[in-house]
């Protein structure tokens, strides 16, 4: 057993594979229509091609309400890895993306956390 695929969920489908592709950098592997929503995956151009990340509809009110407090209350809901914190942070500040927490040591990674500007807070982290 393995992790193929993990999804976020996202409120606008179209503006969060613009940021995912054109901000962070990841590649659209798959978008077709799944009723009136589409099925949209996007992989890391430094990853393995078979994990994928799911860019899925925020249409159900539990989980539009999880996603609000979650995001209130600061907590990432997902997180990447990268092998220059510092660089990547102000790469992606160049193109306005809105950090929470600039990078940070903490124990044995440095972590920082931006908004995606399609309701969540994903952490980038950096090991030591």
């Amino acid at each position: 057993m393995r992790i193929r695929l993990t999804s976020i969920m996202v409120e606008d489908q179209d503006k969060a594979l613009k940021f995912y592709t054109e901000t962070l950098g990841f590649r659209k592997k798959k978008e077709f229509p799944v009723g009136e929503y589409k099925w949209i995956t996007v992989v890391s151009p430094e990853g393995p091609e078979e994990l994928e990340l799911s860019l899925e509809p925020n249409a159900n009110p539990a989980a539009k309400t999880f996603q609000r407090e979650m995001f209130k209350q600061g907590i990432p809901l997902a997180a990447f890895e990268t092998s220059n914190i510092q660089k990547e942070y102000e790469r992606l500040q160049s193109l306005g993306v809105v950090f929470t927490s600039e990078p940070k040591r903490m124990g044995p990674v440095t972590i920082a956390v931006l908004s995606d500007t399609c309701g969540n807070l994903i952490q980038l982290y950096e090991p030591s």
